[in-house]
This record gives structure tokens, sequence and C-alpha cells, in this order.
């Protein structure tokens, strides 16, 4: 048996939450790979709207396995806020929820790291969520981290003498903070933590391939937010293609089978960084708002251009995606002309392929298409697209060598159509 993924494609943001509940009844387990509570993932369904951080987007779909990987980073006090919520609202999670027990926790102190060493940067800052998660994944490399199954030792001792090398960090860099709070929060969400069952998850997926059981795979953030192939140093902390998978459960490259890439049907980026095409007009400002492109954790404004395909054929590549999930269709509905980047010009040399940086002067080259300007949004069958949207949908199949097998037309889970599915 294989195991499938599911990813983002672009700079985060792409609905990867709503499609992994939308597969979920396909799968026996759901195992988040990597990230963090920087990542939030966004389901509507029966008038409710969730946000999930941490917690793996198939935790609402009855029976299913969920799994929290060693690749991705918890706090325990975010883990315990965001899971009483599901409870509360009757989604239990004990009986559903297997946590790694080699996953890294984010320490009120990585918070505070995270905030000093943006600070530090003044006008280069990264434009982190300032959750802690960078300072986290460097204490996991520079192998100075605390992980989950710590806490079924000496974990005071343990704890005490991670927090004591962070204090001496931040004495050095003369900034001033106050943990109490916070800390009272975090220690009351490692005690929750032990109500769930610790896994050494990599045991246990494995298992459950060798047993028939499906697994998907789900990823956080976007390629293009990739540790080694986005946009550095304007990235997130972790592998987010698909080879994280592999480092972030425990499986082995053999064992990937369909690679699902998420993209929107425009683009948005949350935070600092480049973005070739970027708008700062009034087309930029009606996707924003007709997208509702608001950051579901930060509630920061999202910026907002056309497609780039030279992004994505990068994406494609690195990934080796199989099958394309494009979302929020909709949101074009209204729009007369529909341009897609198919290339950049760098110094006046005209590209396809994704350069080593995209800082500084980079022109994207854009195609035009009608667009189809009437309301998707009530559609339940491919053969309700009017032909505009079949025609952008076929441009971007030639121009990505990639079936869209996919279509979101709406934010909530009934709102996807699916096109000649296996």
């Amino acid at each position: 048996m294989k195991v499938d993924v599911l990813l983002g494609l672009q700079w985060g943001d792409e609905g990867k939450g709503k499609v992994v509940d939308v597969l979920t009844p396909r799968y026996d387990v759901v195992a988040r790979f990597q990230g963090g509570p920087n990542a939030g993932h966004t389901l509507e369904f029966e008038g409710q709207k969730y946000v999930l951080r941490s917690i793996p987007s198939g935790i609402f779909q009855g029976d299913k396995v969920n799994i929290i990987g060693n690749g991705v980073v918890l706090d325990p006090a975010l883990f315990k806020a965001e899971a009483e919520a599901l409870e509360a609202s009757g989604h239990p999670l004990r009986e559903r929820l297997h946590i790694s027990k080699k996953a890294h926790l984010i320490m009120p102190t990585h918070r505070v790291l995270d905030a000093a060493y943006e600070a530090a940067k003044g006008d280069a800052k990264v434009g982190t969520t300032g959750k802690g998660i960078g300072p986290t994944y460097t204490d996991k490399i520079s192998r100075n981290g605390l992980r989950v199954g710590d806490i079924l030792g000496d974990f005071p001792a343990i704890y005490a003498k991670a927090k004591a090398r962070h204090e001496e960090i931040l004495k050095s860099m003369n900034y001033e903070y106050d943990i109490t709070e916070i800390e009272k929060e975090w220690m009351a969400g490692i005690e929750y933590l032990r109500q769930f069952p610790l896994v050494d998850s990599e045991h246990e997926i494995n298992n459950l391939l060798k047993t028939e059981k499906s697994v998907l795979c789900e990823g956080a953030q976007g390629t293009m937010l990739d540790i080694d192939f986005g946009s550095y140093p304007f990235v997130t902390s972790s592998n987010t293609i698909c080879s994280g998978a592999c480092s972030g459960l425990g499986i082995a490259p053999n064992k990937i089978g369909n690679v699902y890439g998420i993209m929107k049907a425009y683009c948005t980026r949350v935070g600092s960084g480049p973005f070739p095409t970027e708008l700062f007009d009034e087309v930029g400002d009606k996707l924003c708002t007709l997208g509702h492109e608001f950051g579901s954790v930060t509630g920061r404004k999202r910026r907002c251009g056309w497609i780039d395909l030279v992004a994505l054929k990068y994406s494609i590549m690195v990934n080796g995606v199989t099958h394309l999930i494009m979302m929020k269709s909709d949101v074009l509905d209204t729009f007369e002309t529909i341009k897609a980047c198919v290339a950049y010009r760098i110094n006046g040399v005209e590209t396809e392929e994704f350069p080593y940086s995209i800082e500084g002067e980079v022109e994207p080259i854009y195609a035009e298409l009608p667009g189809w300007q009437c309301d998707m949004t009530k559609m339940t069958s491919e053969d309700e697209f009017p032909e505009e949207f079949n025609n952008y949908i076929t441009f971007l199949e030639e121009e990505l060598e990639c079936p869209i097998k996919i279509v979101s037309v709406g934010p909530d889970r009934d709102q996807t159509i699916e096109r000649y599915m296996e």
C-alpha cells in the first residue's frame, strides 16, 4: 500500500484543509507531516466554519485515525485551545488523534525569540506569524530541542535546561519580556497532551500500510515557502514539499503514490518576500475582497495577483504532482479578462524557468483569456461549466502538463466538483 500526499503549490493559503476534508472519506488515516500553528486550515460545512492550526483536517470525518507526525512542531497551549474548541462543538478527538513522540515542542521562550529576532532584522524582517516556529526548528536542527516524548520523562528538569539556554540568548539581546501567563497556559497544555495517545508514528504508519490501510499525508504552508526550494529567505522553516512527507512521517520514498497539488485560480501571499504577479491596483483589491483574503491565523491581509505558471511548473516538478486541484475559481466569476503569467523577463532576458532568486526586477509576461462572467457557486457538475471556464482549465492543463481533477467553486464542502476522477 502507498500513501497519497496533499500539499500546496503556491505561497500557502491554497485551501488544503477543505480538500483534505473532502478526500478523507476515501482514506483510513490522515497524517500531518510538517509545520506548526502558523498554518491555518479553514473548513466550512453544515453552516459552521472551523480553523485548524495543528490538528489534521481529517478530524471531522467519523472514525478516521488522525496523526500529528514527527515533522510537526507543536505548541501545547495553542493545541489545547484548538482541541477543546473542537470537542465543545461536538467533535471528539481523544479516540481519533495520535501524536508523534518525536514531534518538537514550541516553548514560550521560542515565541519570545521569534519576536526578538524579527525586531533585530528591522526592515529586512521576514514577516513571521510570531508563533515561535523558526526558533523551534532551529533548536531541532542544532540538537537542542524538546520533543513530545520528553514529557514522559523528567520533564521539569529537561524544560528548565532548555529555558535557561533561551534566557541567556535573550539577555544577550537586551530583549525585555514576561512569559509568566503564557507559561502557565503552556504547562496546562503539557498536562492536556498526556491524555492523547503518544506514539512512535513512523512504526504506526508503516504498520498501517502493511495491513492495507490507506493514508493521506497533509502538508501545511505552500511549496514556494519551502526552506530549500522556496523564495529564500522569505520562507518557512520546514520542507513543505512532497519529500517532507518522508522525513516528517518516516515513510520511504517508494511508498509515495498520488501527489495532489493544490492551487488557487489566482495567487496570494502573506507577509514579506517577492511576489512577481502581485497587483497594486483595483484588480488586486477586488481579488482580495471577493476572495476574503485575510489570514485564518493572523488575520493579515493577503497580497493578491494573477496566477503564476512559472512558479507552478516549478512546484509541480519538485513535488512530482500527479493531480491538480484548483481552488477559488468562483472568485474570478466577474472578471472580463483573466491573466496568467507564462514567463518572466529578468534583466531583459525571458525565461520560463523559476530562477535562483526572484528579488529585484522580475517582469511577468502574461497571456490573456476571456472571463466567464457568470456565477459558478451554485454549479454541482462539470457539465455546467461555461465555455470560457473550460477554456481556462484547458489552457492551464496544457501549460502545466498536469490534469486538473478537482475544482472548487465556493468555501463549503459541497461546493467541490470532481472532473474525470479515477
